[in-house]
């Protein structure tokens, strides 16, 4: 029997996000729970219990799940050591092993620790032994550090954004990392720091200049002697000390084959780093646009604060810009406010409150907005996504109507990268004239496909595209676009461990 520890850890943060996260923000499961929770969904988790169950001879560990509700500011330094030291322990107590597979995503940030993923897997490497392989999957908007590389054999990264292939990255992990014990294969990394940080529509790859880059990696993924292959884009909004973007290549024991594989990816997203950036259009230009508009709905795209990339939630900018220009069409906007919901909690459905609405949690950039607003429905927060069919919670939840504008209100902040939220208390976007979405970008069905405008608007927040705005302190420099005239010569460092197999 070959007896593989499973795991899992993922978070991403905006370090301007003023508001710490918590131990409290995450999902935890234990042990067996950790297959119950993932089967049934098209987690990476999942993709790769899908390539587990179908070896009879191997034998799963599953350890410890953490799962962050939504991104949210750096990890408090008590909380990552309280699931850290879970996490460890876990293993610990897994006994002897001849595999680890991890899932995780890359962009996660604690006080105190500007790598944990790096931390994680030194530890769990110091745990298990140097002989055992690790295979990782990860979010192509993960921190590729030095020190997650010195402790894995292999890695698998997502090659679509918008996200879909969750499931099959997973599952992609699993059989590399069954290679590696049937074969007893000897993995080399190569790994291309890229100076960069990019946004906007050119990264969507089905579609985008990014794309080119994923389907050459995915080219020389599947090629003679290759293993993996991918992009790391970054989160620019989580501001560390290796932040950028990376491309990688993973090779059976040819480390000239990787490094001149990976310089080729990188020195081909260099040429085009220029065009990966999001144009943006100032609000009051977009309102104007929308009350010009005759009919269909108009999608607003607030990714200044988008709470699956790190954002407050919080952010009124909209609302304020609709409601000074007058805008009298029906809109439709998420809002994180506890104590608004408390307020039309109190109050119950069918009433009317005065409520400040807005500027909860991230009070330097929005200030509140006080309305009149009829609490139109409560809820408890939970439901399920579109996107993968997890669940997913905002804590108490309200609606509530302004006139010609109707909130979905919840206590913290939850994920807007599919319409759930929406859904989920009973609002069609496509019965409104005007619909904020705070992400910036989601499956095309879901908005673009039918939406009469769809603009990415320039507004604060913690997330902003406009990356000058942010206020970049820590990540090494110089750095595309935060400065001019950035030198770049692809240069590959290698990544190879010994006793790798079984």
């Amino acid at each position: 029997m070959i007896k593989i520890l499973i795991g899992e850890c993922k978070q991403e943060v905006s370090t301007f996000n003023p508001a710490p996260s918590h131990y409290a923000d995450f999902v935890v499961e234990r042990g067996p729970r950790i297959l119950d929770a993932h089967r049934d969904t098209r987690t990476e988790m999942a993709g790769a219990l899908s390539v587990f169950d179908q070896r009879p001879d191997v034998h799963l560990a599953p350890t410890y799940s953490a799962r962050s509700i939504t991104s949210a500011g750096r990890l408090n330094a008590a909380d990552f050591a309280r699931l850290a030291g879970e996490f460890l322990e876990q293993v610990r107590i897994a006994g002897p092993i001849d595999a680890v597979y991890l899932s995780l995503h890359g962009a996660m940030a604690a006080e105190g620790e500007s790598d944990p993923e790096g931390y994680l897997l030194k530890e769990i490497r110091a745990i298990v032994g140097e002989c055992i392989p690790i295979v990782i999957s990860l979010d192509l908007h993960g921190v590729l550090t030095d020190r997650m590389l010195e402790q894995v054999d292999a890695l698998a990264a997502y090659h679509t954004y918008p996200h879909v292939d969750f499931f099959e990255t997973g599952a992609r992990a699993a059989r590399l990392l069954l290679r590696i014990i049937d074969e007893s294969l000897h993995p080399v990394i190569a790994r291309v720091a890229i100076p960069a940080l990019v946004r906007g529509d050119e990264l969507i790859t089905a579609t985008g200049l990014f794309g080119r880059s994923i389907r050459a990696a995915q080219a020389v993924e599947t090629a003679p002697g290759g293993l993996a292959a991918g992009m790391f884009i970054g989160n620019p909004f989580t501001d560390v000390p290796e932040l950028r973007s990376n491309s990688f290549v993973i090779t059976e024991g040819d480390p000239a084959q990787a490094a001149s594989a990976a310089e080729t990816l990188a020195r081909d997203f260099w040429a085009v780093r220029e065009h990966l950036q999001a144009p943006l259009t100032p609000l009051p230009e977009a309102i104007r646009a929308a009350q010009a508009r005759a009919g269909g709905t108009v999608v607003l795209v607030d990714a200044a604060d988008a709470t699956s990339s790190g954002a407050s939630g919080d952010s009124n900018a909209v609302l304020r810009a609709c409601l000074d220009a007058g805008y009298r069409g029906t809109t439709l906007m998420p809002l994180v406010d506890p104590a608004a919901v408390s307020a039309a909690r109190a109050a119950g459905i069918g009433a009317t409150i005065q409520v400040p609405l807005g500027g909860a949690i991230d009070r330097a950039r929005f200030q509140p907005v006080t309305l009149d607003a009829r609490v139109r429905m409560l809820s408890d927060g939970r439901f399920t996504n579109e996107s993968d069919g997890t669940q997913w919670y905002g804590g108490d939840t309200v609606v509530l109507e302004a006139n010609n504008h109707t909130l979905v209100v919840t206590s913290h902040a939850v994920s807007l990268y599919d319409r759930s939220l929406f859904l989920a208390h009973g609002q069609d976007p496509q019965r409104f004239d005007l619909v904020v979405v705070k992400s910036p970008h989601c499956q095309p069905r879901f908005y673009k496909d039918w939406a009469a405008l769809y603009i990415n608007v320039d507004a604060p927040g913690s997330t902003s595209a406009n990356l000058q705005s942010l206020g970049h302190q820590v990540c090494a420099r110089p750095l595309f676009p935060l400065d001019h005239d950035v030198p770049f010569s692809p240069r590959a460092r290698i990544f190879q461990r010994t006793g790798s197999g079984r």
